[in-house]
């Protein structure tokens, strides 16, 4: 686990928010601060249930990972599901703070990827279709014309070899899955990793890697929907959001990136923290292709590999701060719009539209397709290696 000092948390925050930020912003990053460094060691511990069977009679896992700050996160080896996450609030009160199920037979039958890894390509690919080395592979169009989140049977719906990761100051586990030449029409027998990681400083870690045998494209993430007031509390549109990035990818109709363009002067910059509901509803062509928002946002980073700050949410009724730092260029913010009444969550409450956000750290949408994006190509001898972390406070000092 890659480890900051308080003064490059310090430092990194200062060039993002400045020194003329609002002086309760100082105050959160000042209390997470002092949070990070009174945080003790422990290595937590990790718990497994039987969470039921697939209808093929497979097995299926939670397993729950704690630590000694009253965090804990759920993980079923069925797509990787994150089922859970409960952090405190201000008051110390705990909730999760994730939307899912209670039972297997709604992850199978009804989700919407709740909490899943999806791969081998999260997000969109036109047309259900790219050329790599000069040869077009199709590939199964599950989403309108185009291809979604790994097609018919993407990662969301594979069972995973889970092993869990020794640690002298987090506790984790390692995923593993063997994707064969020619799944969902992508080539090359896909060796993917995934590891979750949970430690003292209320930090959830995800790494990605894989390999291949065979020149193939890869783009992983993780498709937690948050809602920081608590799943099944109600909107997110209180909610505020700040996104480190100057430029997002607009879309198509059918939601394939067209280019990319600035944020200034549009309902997509987040550069200062802005509440989800002020603009969403704006009538702008881009929210009505996405019914709302479902776009990614081009992030301002360094271009070294480096976990760099790319957004921050916060819930002003709990106190609730979520902090996503990443090594990719690019996050999806989706805003929950197709959600619509019909599901009801693991707390008893049907999802509507909004209850639940989505921040998928990425390479960009549709990229085989797109020469001027960064690359997803992964090519024998090479690994796809990526990280992205997820760190929870409170702005309670």
């Amino acid at each position: 686990m890659r480890k900051y000092s308080d003064e490059s948390v310090v430092n990194k925050r200062a060039s993002w928010h400045g020194a003329a930020r609002p002086a309760a912003l100082r105050g959160a990053i000042a209390c997470a601060v002092i949070l990070m460094g009174t945080a003790s060691v422990s290595a937590g511990n990790i718990e497994k249930r039987d969470f039921g069977k697939l209808p093929d009679g497979t097995p299926v896992f939670e397993y729950t990972l704690t630590n000694a700050k009253n965090m804990s996160v759920g993980v079923l080896n069925y797509g990787g599901i994150i089922t859970s996450i409960k952090v405190p609030d201000r008051s110390g009160n705990v909730d999760n703070v994730v939307l899912g199920f209670r039972d297997i037979d709604n992850y199978v039958n009804k989700n919407p990827y709740f909490g899943v890894i999806t791969g081998r390509y999260a997000n969109r690919i036109a047309d259900a279709k790219f050329t790599l080395d000069g040869k077009e592979y199709k590939l199964a169009a599950n989403n309108g014309p185009n291809s979604l989140h790994g097609g018919q049977k993407g990662f969301d719906k594979q069972i995973w070899q889970v092993k869990e990761v020794p640690g002298s100051d987090n506790v984790g586990l390692e995923l593993a899955y063997l994707s064969p030449d020619g799944d969902e029409g992508y080539p090359g027998n896909l060796d993917v990793k995934v590891t979750y990681t949970l430690n003292d400083k209320n930090e959830f870690r995800i790494d990605y890697a894989a390999t291949t045998d065979k020149t193939t494209v890869v783009n992983l993430t993780s498709h937690s929907y948050f809602n920081l007031a608590g799943n099944g509390s109600g909107t997110i549109l209180d909610h505020k959001l700040t996104i480190n990035a100057d430029k997002y990818t607009p879309v198509s109709a059918t939601l394939i990136p067209t280019g990319i363009a600035s944020v200034e002067g549009t309902p997509f910059d987040f550069r200062q923290p802005t509440r989800i509901g002020d603009r969403i509803r704006d009538g702008d062509e881009q929210l009505v292709y996405g019914r709302g928002y479902d776009h990614n946002w081009v992030l301002s980073r360094p271009n070294d590999g480096s976990l760099a700050l790319a957004a921050r949410l916060e819930d002003a009724k709990t106190g609730r701060i979520l902090e996503i730092s990443t090594t990719e260029p690019g996050i999806q913010f989706y805003a929950g719009n197709f959600l619509d009444g019909t599901l009801v969550g693991s707390a008893g409450k049907m999802y509507r539209q909004g209850d639940g956000l989505c921040l998928e750290t990425q390479h960009f949408p549709d990229s085989p397709n797109h020469p001027d994006f960064p690359s997803t190509v992964l090519k024998p001898g090479e690994v796809y290696k990526t990280s992205t972390v997820h760190r929870f406070f409170t702005d309670q000092i």
